[in-house]
């Protein structure tokens, strides 16, 4: 029996491909430098990890409400008002991860041949809208203007089935940050052809120089916006899987729908950890960005004093994207040969869609004497390239 014929244009998840390889040369006793993996090296906070025990000891284990404990909700609802913008808990679903959020939205907004508007070079979106019916239509950026989405590439994107316009900045791959200014062409465009916003905000807390702009901050975005964001990235949390959808009340009961039917609810214990995250103290959240700025400086100086390697600083999240053309060889090339050679293990920019390719990611959530070794290999593997042809 064969899998239905749709699996075939599902592509893999190229980072979890090189993981998998890394992972392999790590069991054969190779020491490997992991900058493949968008995952906080951080340990979740003490106190988060307490409430999801002291959970545990009262009996939190059983099922919860589909779209979340109400108390969960209220305190997500309560964080946005802080920013200024006005939620309410029927506002807010809370799944199993920020990824669930993003492929009940899309399952909930897309009819089969609606086509998702993607800025790329991307996160691996493709493969979700894809699975619901959906067909990605990718706008190529430019590392001349920082990645950001441009104002005429757009308009030339849009088609009468243009359903959706997949927003994610801070950006995975690029660390490209998109200001208020920067958005308000797009979401004007937006409103014009009456296309849905689905932002992906799983970095927000990650932003470095400048200020992200935020769709919900703008008058009418409200009833067409879907903000998507989770706790693994500002609270190293990726193993809890617990993320959330801020929509309208109407779309989120379409989104509990998709949840019933598929993971039922987010584990309960966890989700009372995340309301002590979002209701506790925040240092933790200054303290990381803070070194993560560090890290990503030593970085970008590093690569750019490298030979051959051009590397843009980014403004967000907790990667790099440097340019490799001068190399003379393809990003799987590279980053093969560098993991097997040198044990660092980078993304291929070939897996982040139109644009990536010439270009490698490689993550900063890993320690600094582990970057600073890392630019050392990567110097010598590419002083050494003529002898891998």
């Amino acid at each position: 029996m064969k899998a239905a014929k749709r699996m075939d244009s599902i592509p893999p998840s190229s980072t979890l491909k090189v993981l998998a390889l890394a992972k392999e040369l790590e069991r054969s006793g190779r020491r490997i430098i992991h900058m493949e993996v968008g995952e906080p090296d951080f340990d979740t906070p003490a106190h988060i990890k307490e409430a999801a025990k002291q959970a545990l000891d009262r009996g939190m284990t059983k099922y919860t409400p589909s779209a979340g404990i109400p108390e969960l909700r209220e305190a997500i609802a309560e964080h946005f008002v802080k920013q200024g913008i006005n939620v309410a808990a029927k506002n807010v679903i809370v799944t199993p991860g920020a990824k669930h959020a993003i492929f009940c939205a899309l399952a909930a907004a897309l009819d089969p041949g609606d086509e998702v508007l993607i800025p790329s070079p991307c996160w691996t979106y493709e493969a979700m809208v894809k699975i619901v019916g959906g067909k990605p239509v990718f706008i190529q950026g430019s590392a001349k203007n920082g990645f950001k989405l441009e104002e005429e590439k757009l308009k030339k994107s849009l088609t009468p089935k243009s359903r959706l316009l997949l927003l994610n900045y801070p950006n995975n791959p690029t660390g490209a940050v998109m200001s208020a200014t920067d958005l308000k062409p797009i979401l004007d465009i937006a409103v014009d052809h009456d296309l849905w916003i689905l932002s992906d905000d799983i970095y927000n807390v990650l932003v470095y120089e400048g200020e992200q702009g935020n769709p919900l901050k703008f008058p009418g975005m409200a009833e067409r916006t879907i903000s998507i964001n989770g706790f693994s990235k500002a609270y190293a949390m990726t193993g809890w899987r617990i993320g959330y959808a801020v929509a309208p009340a109407d779309f989120i009961v379409e989104m509990a729908k998709i949840q019933e039917a598929s993971t039922s609810c987010t584990a309960s214990f966890v989700q009372v950890a995340a309301i002590t995250a979002l209701k506790g103290p925040q240092d933790f959240v200054a303290e990381m960005r803070a070194e993560y700025r560090r890290r990503r400086d030593v970085l970008v100086e590093g690569l750019n004093e490298i030979d051959g390697i051009d590397c843009l600083k980014p403004q967000g999240a907790f990667y790099v994207f440097p340019n490799i053309e001068k190399l003379g060889m393809s990003s799987f090339e590279f980053c093969e040969l560098l993991l097997k050679s040198k044990g660092v293990a980078a993304v291929p920019g070939s897996g982040f869609g139109p644009g990536g390719e010439g270009h490698v990611r490689l993550s900063y959530a890993t320690s600094m004497e582990n970057i600073k070794l890392a630019i050392e290999l990567i110097k010598e593997f590419v002083e050494e390239i003529p002898a891998h042809r």
